[in-house]
């Protein structure tokens, strides 16, 4: 392929954390026949969309950034969205990414070619663009879930989702806030501070830990600005610390019990009302929802203007919520803070690999979606995942897992680029992964947990987590030689996985 108009080496669909950092690595490799299509109007992802108050990361910036542009602000330990939202802005135009950024493109539809090889995607505007190889950037918490309530037609209220705040609504009467989540904790203080009434209705308290003061003291403040190397020494500090301390929570591991110590005594510590208390405590084990990291919440919840409700909803009224017990409240606005369709991955996407596979229909047939490390699956070549089933991790830094993700999917395309040919993961690596991966699964206590969590069905079947550290993730990608685990379609290898003879590696470039 040399580059005609619509054709293209590779396309990355999405401009979030994990596009903007494909598209570095592809530039960096010498590859410039690249397009990153977006669906809204900037680069951004998740921080373009949530423009709620108090929206920030509970992950300290200098570990939540781009490993080949890190965050080095020594006076916010933890910025707000919009300042998230601009770092990536910056990054974009200080790399040159912004020349291959189309925005405004919806892909709806990708299907490969069984002849020529090429998979020719379809916009929400009728445009067919022809690609050698295609990466889905998309992520995960980008499609609010709204709940199936009765009687929602008829309020007579403003009424919107955390994600799509409607910035001309007036927030100073009477809010309702449905959803007890991250973006719930961090709204919630600030419409508590503005708002006549907030009545937030929560299904399940989660573990709360302290987070730290959003702003580095001033010792720290002259120490990342004078000492050489500090940047990247705190930046590597906070992702061991998460692995060893965090991540170990998800199998009952050591760190949970002084962890929900330090949760229990943060409760206590900024709730003194025994009932409200009695409310907030989880009957779960920690670890097995996603952990919020927050200082403002439990203390905006004893706010005389604030009620906690723990009944069940049982319709939307005209003037507000009823709960099962019949109790209704009034409200003259309704947040949906109601979380994410996290476990559809690619929803509203028709892809089609060889022989006109549906994407959509294998998943189903599986009872789930899978990926091999949450990047390719069988059947679908030269088609690659950031941010794919089971490459989420609850306990560390994401944009992490999606830099090691990005790193193997360039020497996939190395590889197909010396071998001149399409190639896709073998069935027998995909089954060998699966298998680690359900055995990694089975010791953490998501499947046999009663909290429901977004990255888990109802019947217990985990969907989106990664089960071990984001250190094994890595290092299981990068001891990974994709030559044992890729192959070109219809080859022997596809089936079996045995190693082809091969010239000395190449960097993937243009033919």
């Amino acid at each position: 392929m040399t580059g005609r108009t619509g054709e293209y080496e590779v396309v990355v669909v999405g401009a979030g954390f994990g596009g903007l950092t494909m598209a570095w690595e592809l530039k960096q490799a010498g590859v410039h026949n690249f397009l990153v299509l977006e669906e809204g109007s900037e680069v951004g992802g998740v921080w373009r969309e949530n423009t709620y108050p108090g929206c920030s990361c509970d992950v300290p910036a200098h570990l939540y950034s781009l490993a080949f542009d890190p965050y080095r602000d020594p006076r916010v330990r933890y910025p707000e969205g919009q300042a998230i939202l601009s770092y990536l802005c910056e990054v974009t135009d200080r790399h040159g990414l912004r020349s291959h950024l189309r925005c405004g493109t919806s892909v709806v539809g990708a299907d490969y070619g069984d002849e020529d090889r090429v998979w020719t995607l379809t916009t929400a505007a009728g445009e067919r663009i022809r690609t050698r190889a295609v990466v889905w950037a998309v992520g995960q918490l980008h499609r609010p879930a709204l709940p199936r309530m009765r009687g929602v037609d008829t309020f007579g209220g403003r009424m919107f989702h955390s994600a799509r705040w409607d910035h001309t609504a007036d927030t100073t009467g009477r809010v309702a806030v449905v959803g007890t989540g991250s973006s719930a904790a961090q709204l919630i203080p600030e419409l508590a501070r503005t708002a006549s009434a907030v009545t937030v209705y929560q299904r399940s308290p989660s573990w709360v830990l302290p987070k730290p003061a959003a702003s580095f003291g001033p010792v720290s403040r002259w120490a990342l600005t004078h000492v050489p190397g500090l940047h990247d020494l705190y930046r590597g500090g906070l992702h061991r610390a998460a692995d060893a301390v965090l991540a170990p929570t998800s199998q009952a591991g050591w760190s949970a019990k002084p962890l929900e110590y330090v949760a229990r005594k943060h409760l206590r510590r900024q709730v003194r009302n025994p009932e409200l208390r009695r409310k907030l405590t989880p009957d779960h084990r920690i670890g097995e929802k996603r952990i919020l990291i927050d200082s403002k919440y439990y203390r905006a919840l004893t706010e005389p203007n604030v009620e906690l409700v723990t009944d069940g909803i049982e319709q939307v009224v005209s003037t507000g919520i009823r709960t099962v017990d019949g109790t209704e409240r009034a409200a003259d606005v309704i947040v949906w803070a109601t979380g994410f369709r996290a476990r559809q991955f690619l929803d509203g996407v028709r892809v089609r690999g060889r022989g006109g596979v549906d994407l959509h229909d294998t998943w189903r047939s599986q009872g789930r979606p899978t990926a091999f490390y949450g990047l390719a699956v069988p059947g679908f070549p030269n088609l690659y995942l950031i941010a794919g089933p089971h490459s989420f991790t609850p306990t560390n830094s994401n944009p992490a897992v999606k830099q090691h993700q990005v790193r193997y999917i360039m020497r996939c395309l190395t590889l197909g680029a010396r071998l001149r040919e399409p190639i896709e993961v073998t069935e027998k690596a995909m089954v060998s992964y699966l298998d680690h991966l359900d055995e990694a699964l089975d010791r953490t206590i998501w499947p046999w947990g009663t909290a429901s969590t977004w990255w888990k069905n109802a019947d217990g079947t985990v969907t989106n987590a990664w089960p071990e550290t984001v250190a094994a993730f890595g290092k299981a990608l990068a001891g990974n030689d994709p030559s044992l685990s890729f192959a070109v379609p219809d080859s022997p290898e596809r089936r079996t996985g045995v190693r082809r003879s091969r010239p000395q590696d190449e960097p993937c470039r243009t033919g």
